[in-house]
């Protein structure tokens, strides 16, 4: 009876094991690339009032947000999910009003948070503020 449960035990500890490994394997395989060493990005910006701005970096960085909080680009909350941005270039978005921060790179919107999004040599990303829940 003591060697089934220890069999048991064994079978369970090696699935658990191979469950593990197979979530890391497609993590790892999924994941964005970075591109380490230097790089110059560019950020434009559309305020409310329609206003732009163009900011250029030069930076070691492998993902966005550090470059925009190291420059004070940008201002938010970090929780489980990275560096949410409530602020840009000074202006601050309003959520009870439906109001927030949208950012695209390339003219593409981006579907990683900016703590997640890895920048390359050249990128460029907009931040665009969304008057009124507009997606």
């Amino acid at each position: 009876m003591k060697n089934k449960k220890n069999r048991i035990a064994i079978i369970a500890v090696a699935a658990l094991v191979l469950v593990v490994g197979l979530f890391v394997g497609l993590y790892l395989g999924t994941r964005p690339d970075t591109h380490p060493g230097s790089k110059t990005i560019t950020i434009e910006v559309t305020h409310k009032d329609g206003t732009q701005k163009t900011f250029t970096y030069h930076t070691d960085e492998e993902y966005l947000a550090p470059v925009l909080e190291k420059e004070g680009l940008v201002q938010g909350e970090h929780g489980q999910y990275g560096l949410t941005i409530h602020t840009v270039d000074g202006e601050t978005d309003n959520w009870d009003a439906g109001e927030y921060w949208l950012y695209y790179k390339g003219g593409e919107m981006v579907n990683t948070g900016v703590s997640q999004t890895p920048i390359a040599d050249g990128d460029v990303f907009q931040f665009e503020y969304s008057a009124g829940g507009e997606w």
